[in-house]
């Protein structure tokens, strides 16, 4: 079974959740982890066997996805999980960087003592939590790093912010892990951005977040190029 990345649900284990939210989360931890690889078929009677639950549900959850950008619908021929390259990835990450450069400065100029206290809780649990307990530290991963942007005043610019940074994991997952990347101190990185954040110095903070992803895009784009 695929590791869980949604943590929605996970925050109040006594919501009621929809059959259809169920799925479209069984289906996108499903794809962000490549348990349904790239180009894979998503044949509705075999997604249902595998979740237990009816075509409805299913077809409503392949729909959400496409606009996730992370299932493409085929023309009278179904579903499958969108393909990935290397071309998609570098315009992930041009987009990554141009739209939250944005959205960080929007949060910063508009930020208060509760996002302040909200960002530094972040870090702390992410910091505590270690890199072989994927889920949970991917979780507190995307935790952090949305938490910067959370009191940017966008919700559209924030929606597209969330987007990418799914497309984005999808292909760490992808391209896996080496001793390279784990010779990265991303501790460091994360804790540069966060005191820059604080310390409301926006242009430390957005050259900070760039910085990072584009240490992590040069990885992630050079192990791809070899799979």
């Amino acid at each position: 079974m695929p590791i869980t990345l949604s943590s929605d649900a996970q925050s109040d284990p006594n919501a009621p959740v929809s059959a259809t939210r169920r799925v479209y989360e069984a289906l996108r931890d499903r794809i962000l982890t490549g348990y349904l690889a790239p180009g894979q078929r998503l044949k509705v009677d075999l997604l249902k066997e595998m979740l237990g639950t009816g075509a409805s549900p299913i077809r409503e959850a392949l729909s959400l996805l496409t606009s996730d950008q992370l299932v493409d619908r085929l023309d009278q021929r179904g579903f499958r999980v969108s393909p990935v390259s290397v071309g998609q990835f570098n315009e992930i990450l041009m987009l990554r960087c141009a739209l939250e450069s944005m959205a960080l400065s929007q949060s910063i100029a508009a930020a208060d003592q509760a996002w302040e206290e909200s960002l530094v809780l972040a870090h702390h649990r992410l910091t505590r939590t270690p890199r072989d307990d994927v889920p949970v530290f991917e979780a507190h991963h995307k935790t952090f790093h949305m938490s910067l942007l959370a009191a940017c005043v966008s919700p559209i610019l924030l929606k597209f912010c969330d987007q990418l940074y799914d497309l984005n994991i999808r292909y760490r997952y992808l391209a896996g892990q080496s001793g390279g990347y784990a010779a990265r101190d991303v501790a460091s990185e994360h804790a540069a951005i966060l005191h820059a954040a604080v310390d409301r110095d926006t242009q430390k903070a957005t050259d900070e977040l760039i910085q990072h992803y584009r240490r992590t895009g040069e990885f992630l784009s050079a192990r791809l190029a070899r799979l």
